[in-house]
């Protein structure tokens, strides 16, 4: 009989105990469509130290389908510890705890039965099947699997938003992929009702009668990913409430499944949701996880930012009315509003390719690709085999305690304005100290053991580091030549997936509630980089340039005069050759190791202000702005932390700081432009730019001994809301746009005093002005008086 081959990706995988044993379901994308996969009868395993042996077999004497074996393994404590089997994982958890009461530990318990069986054979998310004969049923019973490498599947994606009341109650369900643009609408037409739709409106009597709608939809078009806007929290959660008050069974899961839903062990009120066989995947989420940043997470705003356009009501104000207007009054514009924001979150998801990234980052970390976060969990089942295969096991979450560690190393700043700024970066910092110095938890555990120092890498504080077993120097070797390969292809997912995965690995290392927290681990890579940037600006200023900021891995060097931009990119290429050639030679002489540490150019600056921290001589930190040439030669305005970059400022002063610094850095008179300004701001010209937007980071009644000025904004919002019957607006927290008048902060809801200009003069405009003007000698008070005078 011949084998065949089939490539595949995991959507989904999950477990179930069985009198067998533990039985595992992976739902995959195929070449030929979804295939369900049931792995059958796997033994759980945990591990308990060999000194507990007798009390262990006392426990476990009555057991059923329980085993207790030893194994070529140990703790990091050099302890020998003994595989304990179970037949179900339940009954392995029911272990734990009794063994807990009598003080035994047992480790790695909490590896579920699907994470382990994927782990232990380097599966991530592609997979090859192989399979005798053809093949070709929908579930394959106990497939050989292995790792895959390439293959990514062409999803079926389907967008899905609702419309509700005020009080949650389900108006429609719209659906915008598979081939098909689809709203369910509750109630009937209205009389007399042609409206020329571009899509399927159809009408349902009940409530009940859209669940089944929307039940037979999914089995329908089968698609394998649902995206949407606060999809969880907040749509699937109310679809799901309203299926029970009808007494019905959601059922979005491939064949016919429920969703499964659990609780955030930390975070009261959130929840997850699993779907058998199709991903769910939030928006809002996933921008995150690939790092985008915008003043709002709301879809109108990272529309506008991303497409250019909105939802269908723009004001934020008047879309609950709007929307009860339109519900009872002109169904079909409620049906084109609802799906419009599925259109917008298909183009979104399209214009960022989140999904490209969710699945290559999938691929390279072994978590479902609907799985936001999660970077401890993505260090565990990368780094887990491993060390098994080494011969230790992993202690518990929680088990090990230390004292606190270093951060990244910040130079002191130099405040003022300059020309010809160099800033050179070394390449994923902490990633190649590892990599270099080999540094790793089992790498620590045998080093600190070795009698010959010269078997060790010595590190800070005492530690010692074995330069022949170890772990995760191999693992970062392996992601970072992925992410070359990815680069070169370009391949841009793939390549941030790698390179985000790289760098959480340190912030595991220093998670109090990881199982390989260990503040010496931290240490040696945190206090490693400090050594190096210092050594780093030593051998800059040693040629004659001056450092006057550096910050965790980047320097900031002053190349002393203005330089045209080929000659000051041309001593940045003689700086960055000088200090790697530098670590190569010096790390081979002192430890004869090989360096991958890699210092590159990273930026330009022709002009360049670093600020004073207000009120203050002293040089801030990770706050800058400077002037640089793009792509296209012409010149571009880059900040740091400065106000234009920060939510929490009024367009008016992000404006005047961006126009501020133009003048500044162009060298063009600048005292005309300051006073015209203020007298704009005074005459009212300028009064579309003083709204401040802030978040509500609590429940209203929660502040009850500072009131902040957006919480009395909110007030006076949510008073004016229940006078006219509204829904209440802030009472659970959410943005607030704001202006400040000569009676205290008003929301745009309730605007009737007039704007207090003094304020925004003082408290917009003064502060940045000031930090500007201050290291070139001019005043932003002199100038405004100045202008008082002539008047």
């Amino acid at each position: 009989m011949s084998t065949r081959h089939e490539n595949g990706y995991i959507l989904t995988r999950h477990w179930r105990d069985t009198k067998d044993g533990s039985d595992i379901e992976l739902w995959l994308a195929t070449e030929s469509g979804a295939r369900r996969i049931l792995v059958t009868g796997q033994r759980n395993v945990a591990f308990v130290r060999a000194a507990a042996r007798t009390q262990v077999e006392a426990l476990i004497r009555n057991e059923s389908g329980v085993e207790l074996a030893p194994l070529p393994m140990k703790t990091f404590e050099q302890e020998p510890v003994l595989g304990l089997y179970t037949r179900g994982y339940r009954a392995l958890l029911k272990l734990e705890k009794q063994l807990a009461k009598e003080g035994i530990e047992l480790l790695e318990a909490d590896i579920r039965p699907d994470d382990r069986y994927l782990m232990e054979r380097f599966i991530t998310a592609s997979i090859v099947i192989e399979t005798e004969g053809s093949g070709d049923t929908a579930t394959l019973v106990n497939p050989r699997l292995r790792p895959g490498e390439s293959y990514r599947p062409a999803l079926r994606l389907v967008s899905l938003d609702i419309e509700t009341s005020a009080q949650g109650e389900l108006y429609s369900i719209a659906l915008e992929g598979c081939g098909q643009r689809q709203v369910f609408m509750l109630g009937h037409p209205h009389d007399g009702e042609t409206p020329d739709l571009d899509f399927e409106l159809t009408y349902y009597e009940e409530r009940a009668q859209l669940i089944v709608a929307l039940n037979n939809w999914f089995r329908h078009h089968d698609p394998d990913v649902i995206i949407g806007w606060n999809l969880i929290q907040f749509d699937l959660r109310l679809l799901q409430a309203c299926a029970d008050t009808c007494g019905l069974i959601l059922t979005l899961g491939r064949g016919g499944t429920p969703i499964e839903w659990r609780n955030h062990q930390r975070r009261e009120g959130y929840i997850f949701a699993t779907i058998p066989g199709r991903l769910a995947i939030d928006g809002i989420e996933a921008l995150r996880s690939a790092l985008w940043s915008f003043p709002s997470f709301s879809l109108e705003t990272v529309a506008q930012e991303l497409l250019g356009e909105g939802k269908a009501i723009e004001d934020p104000y008047s879309r609950m009315a709007e929307i009860e207007r339109r519900f009872n009054e002109d169904k079909p514009a409620l049906a084109r509003y609802n799906l419009k924001d599925c259109e917008l979150v298909t183009r979104i998801f399209a214009k960022t390719k989140l999904m490209e990234f969710l699945l290559e980052r999938a691929n390279v970390t072994g978590l479902q690709a609907d799985r936001m976060g999660g970077s401890i969990a993505a260090f565990s089942h990368l780094y887990l085999p491993r060390m098994h295969r080494e011969g230790y096991v992993a202690p518990n979450a929680g088990a090990r305690t230390g004292e606190s560690y270093p951060g990244g190393f910040v130079m002191e700043s130099c405040p003022g304005i300059y020309d010809s700024i160099v800033v050179l970066d070394y390449k994923s910092l902490y990633p190649s100290i590892i990599r270099t110095f080999l540094v790793d938890p089992i790498g620590l555990a045998e080093g600190m053991l070795a009698t010959d120092p010269k078997a060790t890498i010595p590190g800070p504080k005492g530690t010692r580091f074995s330069r022949s077993k170890h772990c995760l120097p191999g693992l970062i070797t392996q992601l970072w030549t992925g992410r070359d390969k990815a680069k070169a292809a370009g391949n841009a997912p793939l390549s941030q997936a790698f390179k985000l995965l790289m760098n959480a690995f340190i912030g595991v290392l220093g998670a109090a509630g990881g199982k390989f927290f260990d503040p010496k681990l931290v240490s040696a890579v945190t206090l490693r980089g400090h050594e190096i940037m210092r050594k780093t600006r030593a051998w800059v200023e040693a040629e004659g340039y001056e450092v006057i900021y550096g910050d965790t891995d980047s320097i900031f060097i002053w190349l002393g005069k203005r330089y045209p931009e080929a000659e000051a990119l041309a001593i940045a290429d003689q700086l960055v050759a000088h200090i790697n050639t530098k670590w190569a030679e010096q790390l081979k002489a002192s430890l004869d190791i090989d360096c991958y540490l890699e210092i590159e150019f990273d930026a330009h600056y022709q002009r360049f202000f670093m600020p004073t921290i207000r009120g203050s001589d002293q040089g801030s930190k990770k706050r800058y702005a400077g002037m640089v040439l793009n792509d296209n030669g012409q010149e571009e305005l880059v900040f740091r932390g400065l106000e234009t970059v920060r939510s929490d400022w009024t367009p008016l002063a992000k404006r005047f700081q961006r126009e501020l610094f133009e003048k500044i850095f162009r060298e063009e008179p600048y005292a005309d432009f300051i006073r015209n300004y203020v007298a704009d701001l005074r005459a009212g010209k300028l009064n579309d730019l003083l709204t401040y937007r802030k978040r509500l980071r609590g429940k209203l009644d929660s502040y009850d001994r500072i009131t902040p000025p957006q919480v009395r904004a909110a007030r006076l919002a949510d008073e004016h809301n229940a006078r006219l019957r509204r829904p209440l607006q802030y009472q659970n927290g959410g943005w607030i746009n704001y202006v400040m008048t000569v009676n205290g902060p008003e929301p745009l809801e309730v605007l009737r005093s007039a704007v207090d200009y003094d304020h925004y003069l003082l408290h917009q405009l003064r502060p940045i002005a000031e930090a500007i003007l201050s290291p070139i000698g001019g005043r932003f008070d002199v100038l405004i008086s100045q202008q008082a005078e002539l008047f």
